[in-house]
């Protein structure tokens, strides 16, 4: 089974403090969430975090947009 990095490594290659883009935005906001799972990968055990714990995250939609890309990141 190949390697595949945690959502939050990838995560955190999205920072970005000049941008205003809702992805960006989350990356930076979540670099300083102490408690985020970071070696998480599962969806599910991420929106629950999220949904949950996440008030810097405005909409689970930002989060859905953001996984979509870590999946397509992943599949190379």
């Amino acid at each position: 089974m190949a390697y595949r990095e945690s959502f939050y490594r990838y995560l955190m290659t999205q920072r970005d403090t000049d941008s205003t883009d809702d992805v960006t935005q989350f990356a930076n906001n979540a670099q300083h969430d102490l408690s985020f799972p970071k070696q998480e990968q599962n969806y599910e055990k991420l929106s629950d975090y999220l949904e949950l714990n996440a008030s810097y995250l405005p909409s689970m939609s930002i989060f859905d947009r953001a996984y979509r890309m870590y999946e397509d990141k992943m599949m190379y």
